[in-house]
């Protein structure tokens, strides 16, 4: 009966032992398909983003505007000129720039003399201004220079 006994619990230590070594295995393998994940996706792999990204416009001609007075907050006002740089195939459709007037208009009234004095202020209004005139004109504008920017 001892003999039994040492024959089960060996058997027992056995089955055990091959039952570790296959979880130890499958563990092991689960890290490798990963860190062969990690590789391929971070190494390997093109970025989509950079074969969606649109190519840059090509810039056109420029287009000078009038300055216009826009009223500030607190009675004070901005003298605002500018110049729209067109994209190469804009054709017609910036001819007049009276949306990129209203858009500056709609954007600079009511903001405060501290706002547009500050220049990290000023570049995010500009950008705005940017963004909403391409909108406006399809893309058809690229960027926009101040050509007069007095305020009192």
């Amino acid at each position: 009966m001892a003999k039994d006994k040492a024959a089960d619990t060996s058997d027992d230590d056995a089955k055990k032992a091959a039952a570790a070594k296959k979880k130890k295995m499958v563990i092991i393998a689960v890290v490798a398909l990963v860190a062969l994940g990690g590789v391929y996706k971070f190494v390997l792999a093109k970025p989509k983003a950079a074969s969606a990204a649109k190519p840059a416009p090509v810039p056109g001609a420029v287009l000078a505007l009038d300055p216009v007075n826009i009223n500030l907050a607190d009675g004070h006002y901005l003298k605002l000129g500018m110049t729209l740089q067109e994209t190469k195939d804009a054709g017609t459709e910036v001819a007049d720039g009276g949306k990129a007037l209203d858009t500056a208009i709609s954007l600079f009234t009511g903001q405060s003399v501290s706002v547009i004095s500050d220049a990290k202020d000023l570049a995010k209004l500009k950008k705005q201004l940017v963004d909403g005139v391409a909108k406006r004109y399809d893309d058809k504008v690229m960027d926009i220079y101040f050509t007069s920017f007095v305020y009192q």
